[in-house]
């Protein structure tokens, strides 16, 4: 008779098939167990016809990458374990020494800092340029500039760039794009089929979009995890063997949380930017605030191509900043930010708690590229899922403590 413990690790009893329910089942393995040495042989790992290892996929990550690469408007998805484990994975599978990387200067600043440093130290040149100036981008676009970096508002600034003319330059330079789409969410528009005077053009967007979904995906302030879609089989191949090489993968209860998550993504979307859009009407109409920085509001930089790209109607996510009246100095836009009792300091956006960060945007931003036209510091506010009514009056305490 064999051990007890023998029994427990090999014990007989297989479930039956058949079980169906509204969340789909968690599987979470490194080891992959194969019927015989023939099919341990013959499996690939590369396409979704079978598991090899538990860092190239379970049918819980196969269905997530699934799942967001519809919404993203693409074929193929990659999960990596952050949105900027996912911008890092797509630029050390397609950049090597000598070649010229270009990022918009209002990008995510990690982003930046990864260029300057890691990538630099590879042999791998970067450029910063206007993402609000197509020109700009045109003229920097040099030989050995293989990969351009685009992302639609710009990070922080909330800037909202024509995108369209953007990714048309590259084409027509035949440089490859990629496409930050956090804000967008797959939601707001699709990064592969951009929208312009004429209507949605199909493949006039990148040609790679990534995003992270600890945001609005996750929902849940919870979650690490970025993906990286593509429709071009060739690139997506590429990309996976640069992603497996890297060692990169995600755990099977992050993968279930965001599964969980997505089926109300869309509702908690426009609940977040219904609110936000409230918020951001009354503070533009503070005395304290002299400027707005959000893509759906006239006035703000960037409003008509956000207006192009998403419609006069279109989505706008729960962010935006505002920039003070000059005459309120750090320490009182500090003091502002402390007093308030329902927006918590913190870092992310896209969770069910309000945020608020002051940021010195100046010392962001490249100094040849432009002087940041605005005086007083910048704020910018993630909008939760609490009562709008709520916000505005902690807002409103925040002011009279500030005063």
């Amino acid at each position: 008779m064999s051990k007890p413990v023998t029994d427990l690790i090999h014990h007989p009893y297989v479930p039956p098939e058949g079980f169906n329910a509204p969340q789909p089942g968690v599987f979470k393995a490194s080891t992959v167990i194969f019927p015989n040495v023939a099919a341990l042989r013959a499996r690939d790992w590369k396409h979704k016809d079978g598991y090899t290892y538990g860092l190239h996929g379970t049918p819980t990550t196969f269905l997530l990458e699934e799942r967001i690469a519809a919404l993203e408007g693409g074929r193929h998805c990659l999960l990596v374990p952050s949105g900027l484990a996912a911008i890092s994975a797509v630029n050390l599978a397609l950049l090597k020494t000598g070649d010229e990387l270009l990022l918009p200067d209002n990008a995510y600043g990690p982003s930046k800092i990864l260029a300057q440093a890691e990538l630099k130290n590879w042999g791998i040149r970067y450029q910063l340029y206007d993402a609000m100036k197509p020109a700009d981008l045109q003229a920097r676009i040099g030989a050995q500039t293989r990969l351009v970096w685009l992302e639609a508002p710009g990070s922080v600034s909330m800037e909202f760039v024509p995108l369209a003319q953007l990714a048309q330059v590259c084409r027509q330079r035949g440089v490859m794009t990629a496409l930050d789409n956090t804000w967008g969410a797959g939601l707001a528009f699709n990064g592969f089929d951009l929208r312009s005077g004429e209507g949605v053009v199909a493949g006039s967007g990148a040609d790679i979009v990534v995003q992270a979904l600890t945001k609005y995906p996750s929902g849940g302030g919870d979650v690490l995890m970025g993906s990286i879609v593509t429709r071009d089989e060739a690139l997506h191949h590429k990309l996976k063997l640069s992603h497996m090489r890297l060692g990169f993968g995600v755990g099977g209860n992050d993968v279930e949380a965001v599964l969980r998550s997505l089926p109300s993504m869309e509702i908690r979307y426009r609940a977040h930017d219904r609110t936000a859009r409230v918020l951001a009407a009354w503070l533009q109409a503070r005395p304290e605030i002299a400027q707005l920085l959000h893509p759906a509001f006239a006035g703000s930089p960037g409003h008509a191509h956000w207006q192009a790209l998403c419609g006069a109607d279109g989505l706008a996510a729960g962010l935006f900043s505002v920039v003070f009246d000059a005459r309120f100095g750090s320490a009182q836009v500090d003091a502002f930010c402390d007093a308030l009792k329902l927006f918590k300091l913190g870092f992310s956006w896209g969770g069910p708690m309000s945020l608020v960060v002051p940021y010195d945007l100046p010392a962001m931003r490249s100094a040849a590229l432009g002087t940041w036209p605005y005086k007083g510091v910048l704020v910018r506010f993630s909008i939760g899922l609490e009562a709008a009514e709520d916000l505005q009056a902690d807002l409103e305490q925040a002011f009279g403590a500030m005063a």
